[in-house]
């Protein structure tokens, strides 16, 4: 029997803001959701329509350790924070 849960998916809707708002108010929100993330219960989404925080949040939350995986949808992004399975050295 597998005994892992599914985690929770925290959705974040930042369409209209431009960085460096939208890159704050996602970083906030990895600060405070910080061990949930580390310990894979929770994936952060964030749909953005500004181009410019495809770049500034990825860079940000790799640089914090997690993965990172961005998609376009219609005509916004959503990029998708989670735990990263690499091993750190």
């Amino acid at each position: 029997m597998n005994d892992k849960k599914t985690p929770e998916n925290i959705e974040f809707d930042i369409r209209g803001q431009i960085c460096p708002s939208s890159l704050l108010t996602t970083l906030k929100e990895l600060n405070s959701l910080k061990q949930e993330i580390k310990s894979g219960q929770v994936i952060i989404t964030v749909k953005t329509d500004n181009r410019d925080a495809t770049v500034t949040i990825p860079e940000t939350a790799t640089n914090m350790g997690y993965e990172v995986n961005i998609n376009k949808k219609d005509d916004y992004y959503i990029i998708t924070i989670q735990k990263s399975d690499k091993i750190s050295p």
